[in-house]
């Protein structure tokens, strides 16, 4: 049994099957860490969601930003964007049932050596405190009420975390670091605006695995959402968002070994990572 971590897909099922035919993957009898962002962007969110979904227990998922982007404009809580391209799934038959699989999907999923988000985690947050922070959210999206949350869902206040913060700016923060954050300064405060490369990162931000506030040890974090950095593979941290939808890299990561596999990707879109 072998498992494979693969970086953001976005919608680009046929590079996706490239990639695990490269790799020999065995529905059978191996397994599927996918970092987040299975949609958007490229041309076939749904085939993506129905294959991932399909696999069922050998694949494990986590909710990326453009994924909580489908999910509010299913729900009618935001409108579709310039650039969106999940129509394909907006309008399938089997809708409801894709969307509350993705609504069902956890923000952070931990095994033995390795934990997986999308963005990254906190510097602040053990990863014992971050997949209970995790849960607090994943309740409020998977849940009976997750409505309410969606409508106060979208935006970037606060930037900075506070244990004293409580209900849906608590969530919302919990959600923004794990599908959206990038940068922080020495104080702990998130810069969202920031998508390119660290050279043109504003004064005074690092990376969320460079701050100084973060401990040292722990299991290595799997990580994608950030493609203009390409492969970031050094101790404690394994970013594996290589730019698939915008021409470049879909790649993988068996985790017994940590062996690399990547195949060439054709481009999907234009837009501006985010």
């Amino acid at each position: 049994m072998a498992t494979y971590a693969i970086g953001d897909i976005q919608g680009c099922h046929d590079s996706l099957m490239a990639l695990l035919d490269a790799v020999r993957f065995d529905a059978a009898r191996d397994r599927l860490w996918l970092v987040g962002d299975l949609v958007n962007r490229g041309r076939q969110s749904l085939a993506v969601l129905r294959y991932v979904s399909g696999l069922g227990r050998r694949a494990v998922t986590v909710l990326g930003n453009h994924d909580i982007h489908l999910l509010m404009v299913a729900s009618g809580m935001t409108r579709k964007r310039g650039g969106d391209t999940f129509d394909d799934v907006l309008e399938a038959p089997d809708r409801d049932e894709l969307i509350g699989w993705l609504r069902r999907q956890p923000l952070l999923y931990a095994e033995g050596s390795h934990v997986m988000v999308h963005a990254g985690i906190l510097p602040q947050w053990t990863v014992g405190q971050a997949a209970v922070l995790a849960r607090e959210a994943e309740a409020r999206i998977a849940g009976a009420a997750y409505l309410d949350f969606f409508a106060e869902l979208y935006g970037n206040d606060p930037v900075c975390w506070d244990r004293a913060l409580v209900g849906h700016a608590r969530a919302r923060f919990i959600v923004n670091a794990f599908t959206r954050m990038r940068l922080v300064d020495p104080a702990g405060n998130l810069d969202f605006s920031h998508k390119g490369s660290l050279d043109r990162a504003p004064a005074g931000y690092v990376p969320w695995f460079d701050s100084p506030l973060r401990a040292a040890g722990g299991p290595t974090i799997v990580f994608g959402h950030w493609s203009a950095l390409g492969l970031v593979d050094r101790k404690g941290v394994l970013g594996i968002d290589t730019g698939c939808v915008w021409g470049r890299q879909l790649t993988a990561c068996r985790l017994e070994d940590g062996r690399r596999f990547s195949i060439d990707c054709p481009v999907q879109s234009e837009m501006e990572p985010d």
